[in-house]
């Protein structure tokens, strides 16, 4: 039976890729969203794959959501956070909002998301838990304090996660994109991308959400089953660690 994999913020941009990679190579998608309610329609109407509405920032919601996917769906066996959002600004004129708005989703969630199902995980075996951090992660960036904070943390996460659950058959790595060509990186004007973001990416050219979707399909595989605790860095060459 095909196994059931839960995409986080996966209706638009790297998640929609991602929910549609796995939905192709076999797995039972279910793609949680937040906000945008005609996206996920859409996103649904599109592929055919099931969308729920839960806020990842709240801990009842996801242990809420996740149960209702696995009365569905059946267990979740792959689980991928993506579910991100920014709030940017100066550290020194950052509002409180500002701070814990992006600590609670991009961080904090990864326990609401993983808390709820790691048990049943150890219990058969199985799983793959895959994090969607950011090359801001990796090195900081001008104005975004609380993000770089938040990302840095998912990559943390994942090591110590990995190191609990590795002899229960359960990996745990993390995914660390550079400028990917989605709607907020699109907005950017494009003089801007030319002149201030392409000549810092030796491939010279932004990544497309499909190629972070097959890394994420890889690790989910079980062909990835001794690569655990690993941070993947898909930015073209952008920071090499």
């Amino acid at each position: 039976m095909a196994r059931v994999a839960v995409v986080t913020g996966g209706t638009r941009g790297i998640g929609a890729a991602v929910s549609r990679a796995l939905a192709a190579a076999g797995y039972r998608v279910a793609a949680t969203y937040h906000g945008n309610d005609e996206a996920a329609a859409k996103f649904t109407a599109e592929t055919g794959i099931k969308t729920y509405k839960w806020d990842v920032a709240h801990y009842e919601s996801c242990a809420t959501g996740l149960a209702q996917v696995a009365q569905d769906l059946g267990p979740v066996e792959v689980l991928v956070n993506n579910a991100g959002i920014t709030k940017d600004g100066m550290f020194h004129k950052m509002t409180v909002d500002q701070w814990y708005g992006v600590i609670n989703t991009n961080l904090n969630s990864l326990f609401n998301m993983c808390r709820p199902v790691i048990e049943g995980m150890r219990e058969r075996n199985f799983g793959r838990i895959i994090n969607i951090s950011s090359i801001n992660g990796q090195k900081g960036q001008m104005g975004q304090v609380n993000y770089s904070a938040s990302k840095a943390g998912d990559i943390g996460f994942t090591k110590a996660l990995a190191q609990e659950n590795a002899s229960k058959g359960v990996t745990v790595n993390v995914i660390c994109p550079g400028y990917i060509a989605t709607e907020m990186v699109l907005a950017v004007p494009k003089e801007v991308v030319e002149k201030s973001i392409l000549p810092h990416i030796p491939v010279r050219r932004l990544g497309q959400p499909e190629e972070v979707a097959r890394c994420v399909v890889f690790l989910a595989s079980d062909d990835a089953g001794f690569i655990t605790g690993s941070t993947l860095s898909a930015n073209g060459g952008q920071i090499m660690s």
